[in-house]
C-alpha cells in the first residue's frame, strides 16, 4: 500500500514511517519542515520525501498521485502560549485538513487515518456518589488559584471519582487546540460522507518517546520534564501533580496507525470511526515526573501549584474498542518506556523557536 504521511518527518510521523516500512508498505512523506519542529534538514528519509505544506494545492495534486491512503499527522499541537496563537492553530489544523481532504477527493483517494486527540473530550469521565456520571464545567481561575484543583459535582458539590472515557462520551473541547482537533474530525467525517470514503480518527493520549521535541512551549508535558532534566533542572509540576493522564509510547502509537491503515479499507463507507489510543495504564503527572527524574538520575520534581487555564484535571482512555476492532495493544510499559525516554535523544528546536509568535506549522507531540 502506498501511503501519504503528512508530517512524516516529525516526532510521531517518523515512527509511523518506520513502522509502515517494517510492514512492507510504501510511505511518502510530506512535511513543511518549519523550524519550530525541525533543527535543520531531517535525517535521510527512509522513503519518498516531499518538502511542502498541506495547504499548498499544487504540492498536494502532485504528491497524491498513486496514493492508496493518507495518514494525516501534520498539525500545530499543544496548548500554546495564549489566544494570539488561535489563527495559527486554525490555519494549520483546520484549513490544512480541509485543503488536504479536498485534494484527496479530487485524486479519488478514499482512505484516511487522522491523528486525533483525547483533548476533544475536555474533562474526563467523573462519577458522583449521589448523582452518578456527571460532567463538570471548566474550572475557574479563582478555584485554581486557591488550590482547589479537583472539579466538584456540578449538582451537589461533592467530591468526584475519575474514570475512563470511551469514544461515545460527549465532546467538550476546552482550548483552541482542542477545538481544532474536533473540527478536524468533523471535516474528515464530512469528507467521508461526501465521497464514500473510509476514515479513522486515532484519539491519541499523551504520546512520549525517542525523538520528542525539546525546549518548546508546544510539546507535551513529558517533553517539558525531559527538557528540564537534560538541563540539570528539576521538572516543574503544575497544580499538585495529581492530574491523571494516560502516557502511551510513540512506537505503540505508530503501530496503531499501521493497524488502522491496514483495516481502514474494511471500515464502513461514508463513516469516520474514532478510537481512543492509550496505554490503558493511567498515571498522575507527578508520578510521571518522578519516574523520569529517577531514570535520568536528575533532581526530584518540584510541585509548584501553578496552573494553566484550559488544562483539564483528569483525562484517561478506555482503548478497548481499538484492541477489539483492530487487534492492537500497547506493548511498552510505563516504567520501561520512561527509562528508555530518559536515555533517548530529543529533537532539537529550530532557530525560530524563541522568535515570538510567528505563524507555526509543526509536527510535535500530542498530549498535554
Amino acid at each position: 500500500m502506498r501511503v501519504l504521511v503528512t508530517g512524516g518527518a516529525g516526532f510521531i510521523g517518523a515512527h509511523i514511517v518506520s513502522a509502515l516500512i517494517g510492514r512492507g508498505h510504501e510511505p511518502v512523506v510530506l512535511d513543511a519542515l518549519l523550524p519550530t519542529a525541525h533543527h535543520g534538514p531531517p535525517a535521510p528519509p527512509e522513503s519518498g520525501f516531499v518538502h511542502g505544506d498541506v495547504r499548498d494545492t499544487t504540492v498536494l495534486s502532485a504528491v497524491l498521485h498513486g496514493v492508496d491512503a493518507i495518514c494525516h499527522q501534520a498539525a500545530m499541537v499543544g496548548l500554546g502560549k495564549d489566544f494570539a496563537d488561535a489563527p495559527g492553530y486554525v490555519s494549520c489544523n483546520d484549513l490544512g485538513t480541509a485543503t488536504l481532504l479536498a485534494a484527496a477527493a479530487e485524486a479519488r483517494v478514499r482512505q484516511v487515518v487522522l491523528a486525533g486527540s483525547m483533548v476533544v473530550y475536555g474533562e474526563g469521565r467523573y462519577a458522583c456518589p449521589r448523582h452518578g456520571v456527571v460532567r463538570p464545567g471548566p474550572r475557574s481561575a479563582a478555584d485554581l488559584a486557591a488550590g482547589r484543583f479537583e472539579p466538584p459535582c456540578p449538582r451537589c458539590g461533592a467530591e468526584l471519582v475519575p474514570g475512563l472515557v470511551d469514544e461515545d462520551a460527549p465532546c467538550d473541547p476546552r482550548n483552541v487546540y482542542a477545538v481544532t482537533k474536533l473540527a478536524q474530525e468533523h471535516l474528515t467525517a464530512a469528507w467521508a460522507r461526501a465521497t464514500d470514503g473510509r476514515a479513522v480518527s486515532l484519539r491519541y493520549h499523551n504520546v512520549y518517546g525517542p525523538g520528542m521535541p525539546r525546549d518548546t512551549p508546544y510539546a507535551g508535558v513529558a517533553s517539558f520534564f525531559r527538557s528540564a532534566l537534560a538541563r540539570g533542572e528539576a521538572p516543574r509540576v503544575f497544580e499538585d501533580g495529581g492530574q491523571r493522564r494516560d502516557f502511551v509510547h510513540v512506537r505503540d502509537v505508530a503501530e496503531a496507525n499501521v493497524a488502522a491503515l491496514e483495516a481502514v479499507a474494511e471500515r464502513e463507507a461514508g463513516v469516520l470511526t474514532a478510537y481512543n489510543t492509550g496505554s490503558g495504564e493511567p498515571h498522575t503527572v507527578g508520578e510521571m515526573a518522578a519516574a523520569l527524574a529517577t531514570a535520568c538520575g536528575g533532581p526530584d520534581p518540584v510541585v509548584t501549584g501553578e496552573f494553566r487555564l484550559g488544562d483539564v484535571r483528569h483525562i484517561t482512555a478506555d482503548s478497548r474498542r481499538l484492541r477489539r476492532d483492530l487487534g492492537w495493544s500497547s506493548c511498552t510499559g510505563f516504567r520501561e518506556g520512561m527509562a528508555e525516554f530518559a536515555r533517548a535523544a530529543q529533537r532539537a528546536p529550530g532557530a525560530a523557536q524563541t522568535a515570538g509568535r510567528a505563524a507555526r506549522y509543526g509536527t510535535a507531540a500530542h498530549g498535554g
